[in-house]
């Protein structure tokens, strides 16, 4: 869990993030949630684009994502959301 001070700090740096993957009317399937895992993984913060097609609302898929692959909501605005989730191998955010 992060604090509110950590999730300020990190929305900060995914002001710069591009939106890594779209949600469409496919919705969220397993080889989504694998995706999104590796992705974590890789770079622990990454933005996600919901598109108007899509069968969930960003809440909601933040929601669903966050809970498939353990990571954090930082953030939810209009049609985009931001995880975070620490990394295991390959570090690069340091949270106070």
């Amino acid at each position: 869990m992060i604090t509110t001070k950590q999730r300020a700090y990190l929305r900060g740096l995914a002001n710069k993030v591009p939106a890594l993957y779209q949600i469409g009317k496919d919705g969220i399937n397993e080889n989504f949630i694998k995706q999104t895992a590796d992705a974590l993984e890789a770079r622990e913060l990454i933005k996600i684009h919901v598109l108007d097609s899509a069968l969930m609302t960003a809440r909601e898929a933040a929601g669903e994502l966050a809970r498939a692959v353990g990571a954090d909501i930082v953030q939810v605005i209009g049609n985009k959301l931001v995880l975070y989730k620490e990394s295991e191998n390959n570090k690069r955010i340091e949270l106070n």
